[in-house]
């Protein structure tokens, strides 16, 4: 086989068969290298996800902490402020004005 079948004069339609598979080659190798470079990014999105769910449980953790009433009590022991002893009074105003 020397290639004289592409140099014949019915050689355009075989000529324009190779361009055409080496075109969907190239198609092929560019898809998979945008396909590898999503992965990729995919991957890092899906590492920082999981790092920002860790801080958000250990913010939220904090915050449970801080909110207990226990934890509340020894920060303001601190500006000498202490629990009332006795339980609130509700104070009830009775209008006597009539509306027109």
């Amino acid at each position: 086989m020397k290639g004289r079948h592409l140099l014949d004069d019915n050689a355009y339609k075989k000529w324009g068969l190779i361009i055409f598979c080496s075109l969907l080659a190239l198609v092929m190798i560019g898809s998979s290298h945008m396909v590898d470079s999503k992965v990729h990014q995919i991957s890092r999105m899906n590492e920082e996800v999981k790092a920002l769910r860790s801080i958000y449980v250990e913010t939220r953790a904090k915050l449970m902490e801080l909110k207990m009433e226990s934890f509340v009590r020894e920060k303001m022991k601190t500006d000498s402020l202490y629990p009332s002893e006795s339980s609130p009074i509700k104070i009830l105003i009775n209008s006597s004005k009539e509306k027109i």
